[in-house]
């Protein structure tokens, strides 16, 4: 099942069925062990929509309340690989190889609600950044509770220039305004995410498309669940959060990002995340 965040309320797709659910305050539906079950039993009693493709196109936000999003770094080898080479000029490649291996995970703040857009909004780029990319990730709804009770598509905007000058200017190259995405909507479901799941990156410059690549979550060196309980150990969420999981699609050096340029990542069973860049 997939929930969707509304201006006007929540709406679930089940079984090519929509259902409008109104009167919740998401941070409390969202954030519940029992999240599938709950939406399962909650469309039983509802009967279908039939404008929801309206609904979305006019009244879809981000699929967030008051949570934080962190993020995971270097979880797939070609992203260890990618933050060595970037990193060669400040002698900081070895920090990467070395977290790729070790037994703690690179774990980050990355957005407050209000830096995150949802699907078919803007994206941006720092303005003292000369090389940006997005960075198209599967990610974790958790409760308070630190379960795994649903996914998303994220997209962790990196200044790359920056980052690459000095690893300790990780948080300016990683959180600023218009620096996350996630959506459209949370998928739910009583099995785990599939492992094979296909992660597609197409980004278009005036109508043409200028990169694509694909990965597959087998690619991760870390379990999402061992990621979690990483983040969990010292932290505490009231709302619940989101975790991205790393990325594994890495655009080549000579590749950056340009004001106009629309993003689209697609993950297998949840959708597509689609957004727009500008300065």
């Amino acid at each position: 099942m997939k929930i969707y965040k509304l201006k006007s309320g929540i709406l679930v797709e089940s079984s090519d069925q929509h259902y409008l659910l109104e009167n919740y305050i998401w941070d409390k539906f969202i954030n519940d062990d029992h999240l599938y079950q709950k939406v399962k039993s909650l469309v039983q009693t509802k009967r279908p929509v039939h404008n929801a493709l309206q609904l979305i196109q006019n009244e879809l936000v981000a699929p967030i309340g008051s949570q934080e999003i962190w993020a995971s770094g270097v979880t797939y080898f070609n992203s260890k690989l990618a933050r060595q080479e970037e990193s060669e000029a400040a002698d900081g490649g070895d920090f990467y190889a070395k977290v790729y291996t070790a037994e703690r995970p690179e774990l980050f703040f990355k957005s407050s609600p209000h830096r995150c857009v949802g699907s078919g909004e803007k994206v941006r780029i720092r303005k003292d950044s000369t090389w940006n990319v997005p960075e198209p990730e599967l990610t974790l709804l958790l409760t308070s509770s630190g379960k795994i009770v649903g996914y998303t598509i994220g997209n962790d905007m990196s200044s790359r220039s920056i980052e690459g000058e000095n690893p300790l200017y990780l948080p300016q190259a990683k959180t600023y305004d218009g620096s996350a995405a996630i959506g459209p909507c949370i998928y739910v479901s009583e099995w785990a995410f599939p492992k094979d799941a296909e992660i597609q990156l197409v980004i278009h410059r005036n109508g043409a498309p200028v990169f694509e690549g694909t990965t597959n979550l087998v690619q991760m060196k870390r379990s999402p669940e061992e990621l979690a309980s990483w983040l969990f150990k010292e932290l505490s969420f009231p709302e619940g959060c989101f975790l991205m999981t790393g990325t594994g699609i890495i655009p080549a050096k000579e590749f950056s990002l340009q004001p106009g340029d629309e993003i689209r990542i697609h993950i297998e069973k949840i959708g597509t995340l689609t957004n727009w860049v500008s300065l």
